[in-house]
Parts: C-alpha cells; structure tokens; sequence
C-alpha cells in the first residue's frame, strides 16, 4: 500500500450521477494495491431479489422499501465497522455511503452531483426505458428510498447529501468519467506517489 492520503473512499450520489462508473474506473488504479470494491446497491439488489419483490430480469434498479430495515442497517453497519480500520482499503459506493462515514477521517467522502436531464438520460441509456418511465422510476426511488432512510435515522432526506460530510463534491455534468477519476485520484494523493 503506497503513501495514500486516505486509507478507503466512500462515493455518494443520486442515481444516475456516475457512481458506478467512478468505482469501475477506479478499480484498475487501486486494485494492485490491494483495494476491495463494494457496491451497496447490487448487494441490496440481491435482497430485493431474494424477497420475490424484484425481478433478476428486470433492468431497472429495486426499491430500498423491497426488504426491511434490518437489511438496510446490517449493510451500513457492516461498510461502517469495514471502513473504520484504517488498515483496510475500500472503495464503495452507495446513495448514502459518505454521509455514513461521516467523521471517519481517513475515508475521503465523494458526493457526486449532476443535473437531473442527465441523470435522465443516463438512465434511459442504461436501462433501456423511455424517457417517461426514467423520470416516474427516479422519483419513486428517491421518494421511497429517501424517506425509507429519513425515518430510519431520524435525519432529513436533504442531510444525506449535504456538503458539509463530504471531502469532495465533483459535477459530474461538468466533469466527464476521466475527469472525475482524476479528480478522485489527485484528492486520494494518488499523483503525488505514482508517476503518470
């Protein structure tokens, strides 16, 4: 393990902001150095799955309001008590992975921001759907999910992506896959060890 300013990195964001993408594309630069990656929402997807209430066919993304709480805070206490050991490397993403590690100071938080007309659009490309149906199925997600984890942790549905618990807030409108790896990367101390 090099001289990283940060020992993990937690990525948030709505749907459709690039969150997965920056996990895939951060995954050939800290693999070797023996990073794990997680996705909060394919193990989630799973218990939607499992619960009869998802379809292993369907291409668009479950509901947090598929499983209980139980499922909800057994995932965010598992990554929580993960990250907190500063000798283990993780790269996660979740909608809400940053805001829950909050004041871990070894874990950069990376909220990823971008407007909604793109975020549509990326779903309509990668779900296959109409244009309608990518913006009924985003607010029915963040009204479900949002709301589900509101009550949960007795916060406001705005907290889980306010600036103030994140190291780095990137416009991911702005900021192309490249751009926004990089962005990551300079922040981890990734250029300041490595030659390029």
């Amino acid at each position: 393990m090099s001289n990283l300013t940060y020992s993990s990195v937690a990525i948030s964001g709505a749907p459709g902001a690039g969150r997965s993408t920056l996990l895939k594309n951060l995954r050939p630069v800290l693999e070797p150095m023996n990073f794990e990656f997680f996705s909060g929402g394919d193990w989630a997807r799973q218990f939607s799955i499992q619960a009869g209430k998802h379809s292993v066919d369907d291409p668009t993304h479950h509901l947090a309001t598929d499983y209980g709480e139980d499922i909800d805070h057994k995932i965010d206490l598992a990554l929580r008590e993960k990250l907190s050991d500063m000798s283990v490397h993780v790269a996660v993403e979740s909608w809400i992975a940053g805001w829950n590690m909050r004041e871990l100071p070894h874990v950069l938080k990376v909220l990823l921001m971008c407007d909604d007309s793109l975020r549509i659009d990326r779903i309509v490309n990668r779900d296959g759907v109409s244009v309608e149906e990518a913006k009924k199925h985003l607010r029915m997600r963040e009204e479900s999910n949002l709301g589900k984890w509101s009550a949960m942790y007795n916060v406001g549905q705005k907290d889980f992506w306010d600036p103030k618990y994140y190291d780095l807030i990137i416009n991911t409108y702005a900021h192309g896959p490249k751009q926004t790896l990089d962005l990551v990367l300079q922040a981890m101390g990734y250029f300041k060890s490595h030659t390029v």
